[in-house]
């Protein structure tokens, strides 16, 4: 496929979140690694594939989000070089999308973990030199392989880089994040071809929503060998609220908002199972935030991760009704992400089963989930947050 007969393409502000639509994560693939090297099959999940990304264009989804990570594929010792067979293997994912005309996501995402071995994007260490050299090393190799590709492809700085500790950001390490975007941007204009008016998205402390846009230190990078003749920086943040519904497992919160509400109205579940915060209201407010803050000054957002994972234990006696919370918390992000002119990009590890984020069969490349990619894409697409209001499960006999 020639890439580079796509150069023309360009998009604006005022049309790419229309344009991307709603997004998927390729999650828990090209990231995983097993001891420091990147292996996209050794947390559980088959190799990328073209029949994978054809599901999940089939579906109705118009991005794809590819986190990956290089770690021990850098060779320090020879300039900062990444593999060829690796950035290779990147390549064929990343025309996988192109293949069927979606957006694409690429970033480094597991290098800046203080939980891996390896991780070395680490705001917090004392060899800042070190670290920046590498950055920008590592960027103009990707810059420079992708430098024919047109604006479907947009690059994404780094994934929830922040000092491994949760609590507000220490002034010292911020600047660090700062410098990285900085770096990054610099780094991607001045390779040439697309990369001069490439979609670039930059993220502040652990790609938080209050980190980022409450005063707490981040700073927007400046774009001077933009060649657009506007903004060509997307704000990336992630949301994940409520935690202890999203995402906590040791916390038994099974239920949110309206609908949580009515399920215990109903008698069918005791109100403690029920999130105590981040309800619609605080919903609302975040992306109201979001969209007068940058969008409505030309700068458009994307939430690169959403979602809430599998409670359905059927052990509660109500596993159908606790899926179709899940869906209605799903469509409501993703529709009011949507209201507010912000692309919402739904997390997918791969993962079927309790505590998990998967809405396909990876293997057998059927939906796991209809109802919550149906809410999903309803949403996005009507603009609705009640998409997935009405969602009806009946599939649990447990």
């Amino acid at each position: 496929m020639d890439i580079s007969k796509n150069r023309i393409y360009t998009v604006s502000a005022e049309e790419i979140a229309e344009k991307m639509g709603a997004g998927w994560n390729y999650g828990n693939t090209l990231e995983a690694n097993f001891g420091g090297t990147p292996d996209e099959t050794v947390w559980g999940n088959p190799k990328a594939s073209q029949e994978m990304v054809d599901a999940v264009a089939e579906a109705g989804f118009e991005t794809v989000r590819i986190p990956i990570s290089y770690l021990s594929r850098i060779d320090d010792g020879n300039g900062y070089k990444i593999d060829d067979e690796w950035l290779e293997r990147i390549a064929e994912v990343v025309d996988y999308c192109y293949n069927r005309g979606l957006f694409v996501i690429i970033n480094i995402h597991g290098d800046g973990y203080h939980t891996i071995k390896g991780g070395w994007l680490l705001c917090n260490s004392r060899d800042q030199k070190y670290i920046k050299e590498k950055y920008a090393a590592v960027w103009r190799q990707i810059a420079g392989r992708f430098a024919d590709y047109d604006e479907h492809l947009i690059f994404e700085s780094m994934n929830e880089v922040f000092d491994g500790i949760y609590h507000d950001p220490v002034p010292e390490f911020y600047e660090n994040i700062n410098d990285y975007c900085q770096i990054f941007v610099d780094t991607v204009r001045s390779a040439g071809g697309c990369n001069t008016h490439r979609w670039l998205m930059t993220a502040g402390w652990n790609t938080d929503i209050k980190y980022t846009c409450g005063g707490y230190g981040f700073r927007f990078p400046e774009d001077k060998g933009n060649t657009a003749g506007e903004g060509r920086i997307i704000l990336s943040v992630h949301c994940y609220d409520p935690w202890d519904y999203c995402g906590e497992e040791e916390e038994k919160v099974f239920l949110w908002g309206e609908k949580g509400q009515e399920i215990v109205e109903g008698g069918s579940a005791d109100p403690k199972y029920k999130a105590a915060w981040g309800d619609e209201a605080h919903i609302r407010a975040q992306f109201t935030m979001l969209k007068e803050r940058y969008v409505d000054k030309g700068i458009p957002v994307i939430i690169g991760e959403f979602g809430c994972v599998d409670r359905a234990n059927p052990a509660t006696g109500i596993p159908d009704r606790i899926t179709e919370n899940r869906a209605y918390y799903d469509g409501f992000i993703a529709g009011t992400a949507a209201q507010n002119g912000l692309v919402p990009v739904y997390w997918d590890n791969g993962f079927n089963g309790r505590f998990g984020l998967a809405l396909f069969d990876r293997r057998s490349l059927t939906q796991t989930q209809p109802e919550i990619i149906e809410a999903i894409i309803s949403a996005v697409k009507n603009k609705d947050p009640m998409s997935g209001r009405r969602a009806y499960i009946d599939r649990y006999t447990g």
